[in-house]
């Protein structure tokens, strides 16, 4: 992966020329791309099964389309709680590299879960939630990470190239999939198997390679300041920037159905061979790999929320595909690209967004604050859309889906208008 330069402004030991302001080339830092190094080789793992499994549950186990969407949610919601407590452990004994560790882990051994789950639903539903929680201990704790090995002036290009990296993953798990399943036959085990090597590789990496204490970190990482408190904590909330990030990102995440519901609507609309189906999140995955640095850059200089509105925009636009009248390789091509444009423009945008608005002591814990709110409110999003899809039908439902879009940009735009210059004002030009 390529390391991005970036021209940014420093102070110097002489001021400079007046309209002539000191400037130095700045790379991405080795931090970032060690954290996006471990974020690809867990995206492998985690999408190979991601790849399978709504076949396995839906066409293997005959879920309907509400049970289907209560464990596509618990897939998600499952990390909500776990990513507060995993963020203010991380600020309180500023351990972000131990934190994640262990969520990494988790994850890995779900994994092996998956083999003694069977075929019993409430089972794989454990496993998932397990899986999840892992996700929601790491995440907080490795995007503060990025933010602090970050200047705030390229949050954007950082967590582009990260989610670049990741985005790899992404891309070549479900290939790897493919490639397990074309070897052995329908053998799910055999994916799982696979995918718990991949998912220890990872985190030995990340043991290996990424520093606790990035060079540059804030004020706040002194082991003589007091720890973060409970109280500390809960008072972002009264923060009004902090509050306004949480309420977006729930109502964003109301907006937002599965990937499965998507890919699982493509299989039924073009009568996809079921062989077929891990490949439509490759074509996703390679439009956010494609994208996501180019949008990261784009971020940062003309505004993020620009970018975060568009990346919805993208998003409304792939849901009224999914109901129209285009069918063939156009609809496959448009709404995967799109879709992967919508992740590639949200994803890690809508945290550098934040990351500038939140205090350094508790930057960890606001993360996991903005990301719970998202996760939260997608658990309560997968079991509506899937009620919906039951009661009137996969194009009634996903119209609905773009209409909340529509809806929730316009608060979007309301909320966070505020943020976005208080982050304009914070970053030094």
């Amino acid at each position: 992966m390529r390391v991005y330069l970036s021209s940014v402004s420093r102070p110097t030991t002489d001021p400079p020329a007046p309209g002539r302001p000191g400037r130095r080339i700045a790379l991405v830092s080795g931090n970032v791309v060690a954290l996006g190094t471990v974020s690809l080789i867990t995206d492998i793992s985690a999408e190979m099964v991601a790849a399978v499994l709504p076949l396995y549950l839906v066409l293997g186990l005959q879920l309907s389309p509400v049970a289907f969407g209560v464990l596509d949610g618990v897939h998600t919601g499952a990390t909500a709680l776990l990513r507060v407590v995993g963020g203010f452990v991380a600020d309180r004994f500023r351990r972000r590299k131990l934190v994640a560790g262990v969520g990494y882990g988790l994850s890995a051994v779900a994994k092996l879960g998956l083999l003694l789950a069977g075929r019993s639903v409430p089972a794989i539903g454990a496993v998932i939630a397990v899986d999840r929680l892992g996700k929601g201990l790491r995440t907080a704790p490795r995007d503060a990470l990025i933010t602090l090995s970050t200047p705030p002036e390229s949050l954007g290009r950082a967590f582009g190239v990260h989610r670049a990296m990741d985005a790899v993953g992404a891309f070549l798990g479900p290939l790897a999939a493919f490639a397990v399943l074309l070897a052995v036959g329908q053998s799910y085990d055999a994916v799982f198997v696979t995918s718990f090597c991949v998912a220890a590789l990872a985190l030995v990496v990340l043991v290996l390679f990424v520093r606790e204490r990035p060079s540059g970190e804030p004020a706040g990482g002194s082991a003589d300041d007091p720890k973060v408190s409970v109280r500390e904590a809960i008072g972002l909330l009264r923060d009004r920037p902090a509050r306004r990030l949480v309420l977006t990102a729930a109502l964003l995440g109301l907006a937002t159905i599965g990937d499965g519901f998507v890919y699982l609507l493509l299989q039924r609309r073009e009568d996809l061979g079921l062989r077929w189906f891990p490949l439509l999140a490759v074509g996703t995955s390679l439009a956010y790999l494609l994208l996501a640095a180019p949008l990261g850059v784009l971020a940062d200089r003309i505004g993020r929320l620009p970018v975060v509105v568009g990346g919805y925009l993208a998003l409304g636009a792939t849901y009224l595909l999914l109901a129209g009248p285009v069918h063939g390789w156009p609809l496959l091509v448009l709404t995967l690209t799109l879709y992967g444009a919508f992740y590639a423009a949200t994803d890690g945008v809508l945290i550098a967004l934040a990351g500038p608005v939140l205090p350094p002591r508790l930057r960890t814990t606001g993360i996991a604050l903005v990301q719970t709110g998202q996760a939260l409110a997608y658990l309560v999003s997968s079991v509506l859309f899937g009620v919906a899809w039951q009661a009137w039908g996969p194009d009634g439902a996903i119209r609905v889906a773009a209409v909340a879009v529509a809806v929730v940009l316009v608060a979007t735009v309301l909320l966070l208008t505020p943020a976005s210059r208080l982050v304009t004002r914070r970053v030094p030009r």
